[in-house]
């Protein structure tokens, strides 16, 4: 089961999913609200329940906030698979994370647009900008197919990325972590940090954040790694 993250949708695992099916697995993309993280994960976990048999559950960006959350205390989950991704304690924000070491360039190319709550009060979107999605966030991808991403990504909301963490399944589930040396939105050594703290299987690769789509094939075999480590 694959998760996305910000300024992506399920679309972006494309390429990894047709690995994965190559190679025989069972494959479901779900769809990550990116309104807030409790409200996501618990999204993300009636999908995780309604898949039948073992799960290997990989996650991308704020995708991994999510996951960590969603399968804590999961019976089926045997492996968490982090994708340029971010791996949360308790009490901790994907922002606070994101801001932790230098190098990440991705805040100043946000624009932020305000939509309305069904309570009156008023929530904000946070876009990348259009010209500058290719540097920062998918710098190895096709000019052509990085456009496109661009103009279909998918916004998170600020409240989203500064919600603390309140379970983090690392602790108790092994864990992979593919690092992601040319990223530009999350410094690796940030996730260099993440995956020695929660004692994960750590992977570098050359390659700018939306890894999925530059690199797929590389993503679905470290999944297909830890498929084969925990799953008999």
């Amino acid at each position: 089961m694959l998760v996305h993250g910000a300024f992506a949708d399920s679309s972006s695992w494309n390429g990894v999913v047709e690995a994965l099916k190559r190679d025989g697995y069972p494959v479901i993309a779900a769809a990550n609200p990116l309104r807030g993280l409790r409200g996501d994960a618990d999204y993300v976990r009636s999908v995780l329940d309604s898949v039948p048999g073992p799960v290997v559950l990989a996650g991308h960006s704020y995708g991994g906030s999510v996951m960590s959350v969603a399968a804590a205390d999961s019976p089926n989950v045997k492996a968490l698979v982090y994708i340029a991704s971010f791996m949360l304690e308790p009490g901790e924000t994907t922002a606070e994370l994101a801001a932790k070491f230098p190098g990440a360039q991705l805040g100043p190319t946000l624009e932020t647009i305000p939509f309305p709550l069904p309570d009156g009060h008023e929530e904000a979107d946070l876009y990348i900008k259009q010209e500058e999605f290719g540097r920062v966030f998918a710098g190895d991808v096709a000019p052509q197919t990085a456009e496109l991403m661009a103009a279909t990504q998918r916004p998170i909301t600020g409240a989203a990325l500064n919600e603390p963490a309140t379970e983090a399944a690392w602790m108790d589930i092994p864990s992979w972590n593919l690092i992601t040396t040319e990223d530009l939105a999350i410094p690796a050594e940030s996730m260099r940090f993440m995956g020695e703290r929660a004692n994960s299987q750590n992977v570098e690769i050359e390659a700018s954040h939306a890894v999925a789509v530059s690199h797929p094939e590389a993503v679905a075999e470290l999944i297909s790694q830890a498929a084969g480590e925990v799953v008999s």
